[in-house]
């Protein structure tokens, strides 16, 4: 049988560790595992492909571009998604032969090599943006023909 134990369920400080039934911790712990599952994908799939992760995010992409009727609002927004997206990975591809150049060296990032990261997020942003009124404003690939025939 077990003790009641009522005060693990109140945080010595509320404004460190959230209120009571609104615990940070739970939703902290999420970044750093997020970033050592991602660290060992991103090691396995760097002896599969150069970059599989946008490798395989563009061949679904055209897949569903392919299935999108020509000339239809969706189109040109997936057409736009793709342009975005094609353009955010040759700034990061830019960035990173840009960051190699200076590998070795204990010096911070350049202003220049910044302001790309950022301006390249910020253009990434926007395209998931797009992204994501294709699925869920035009419901492609996740509603039926005549749900997104409407959308169209």
């Amino acid at each position: 049988m077990s003790i009641p134990q009522p005060d693990a369920k109140h945080p010595v400080s509320a404004a460190l560790a959230g209120p009571y039934g609104h615990p940070i911790h739970p939703l902290l712990v999420t970044v750093p595992i997020g970033a050592w599952v991602a660290s060992l994908v991103f090691d396995i799939g760097s002896h599969l492909a150069g970059d599989p992760g946008a490798l395989a995010a563009a061949c679904v992409g055209f897949l569903d571009l392919f299935a999108i009727p020509v000339g239809t609002r969706a189109f040109r927004t997936a057409l736009i998604h793709m342009s975005l997206n094609l353009a955010v990975t040759a700034a990061y591809a830019g960035g990173f032969a840009w960051r190699h150049g200076g590998y070795g060296h204990d010096l911070a990032v350049s202003g220049g090599q910044f302001a790309l990261s950022a301006a390249s997020l910020a253009v990434l942003g926007v395209s998931g943006f797009l992204g994501g009124k294709l699925t869920y404003r035009y419901g492609v690939r996740v509603a039926d023909e005549g749900t997104q025939r409407e959308g169209f």
